[in-house]
């Protein structure tokens, strides 16, 4: 079995759209590209380099994997992810499959829930994806997801590309780990406990 593990850059308000710079995603017309930038220290630093330093693949939406595809090719041969990324599979969701040029990259291109969960039943490294907003929608909805790791930044961005929706299962989930690095990014790990208990606070009535 392979374990799924979702992680995102999130504002206070669950946006994940275009951390990494201006023109990551202008999508919507998003006008904070790269709002990750200015709250990045050694601490986060090392909450990424603990996810990176292990055997996994990813698992990336189409509109991710071609961000992705314009920019870690062109990294420096030195650079620690990029060498991780260029030489790791990676599993997409796509309708166009052949053009899929940075290797080695396997195409998803049926019912991709379906897929996934296929792959997830094999052999071979965690699943772990990276951006992906919609593919994300799709197995948080199909409760196909084994790890969450958030790195909650201190901005509230008002609209944008969210890392959940209304479509995802209903699940209470265990906090396995949390730190505030210097900057005031929350970074914590979370992993499904099972269904959501309720209760209520309501004053019992008196005959």
């Amino acid at each position: 079995m392979r374990k799924l593990i979702v992680a995102a850059f999130t504002s206070l308000d669950g946006v994940m759209q275009a951390p990494g710079g201006p023109d990551e995603d202008r999508d919507g017309g998003f006008a904070y590209g790269g709002w990750v930038f200015p709250h990045w220290d050694d601490q986060i630093g090392e909450f990424m380099d603990g996810m990176f330093d292990r055997s996994f693949d990813l698992l990336l939406g189409r509109k991710t994997y071609d961000i992705f595809a314009g920019h870690w090719p062109r990294a420096p041969e030195d650079d620690p992810i990029g060498g991780v990324f260029n030489r790791i599979t990676k599993y997409v969701a796509t309708s166009s499959p052949d053009t899929l040029a940075w290797e080695p990259s396997v195409a998803l291109t049926g019912d991709v829930v379906a897929e996934v969960a296929a792959l997830k039943a094999g052999d071979g490294p965690d699943l772990l994806t990276q951006g992906s907003s919609e593919l994300i929608h799709a197995l948080f909805a199909a409760d196909l997801v084994d790890e969450l790791r958030l790195l909650t930044f201190p901005v509230l961005l008002g609209g944008g590309k969210r890392w959940h929706d209304d479509a995802s299962a209903a699940t209470t989930w265990e906090t396995v780990s949390s730190s505030v690095s210097s900057s005031g990014v929350v970074m914590t790990v979370h992993r499904p406990r099972g269904p959501v208990s309720t209760g209520s606070f309501a004053l019992p009535e008196h005959a």
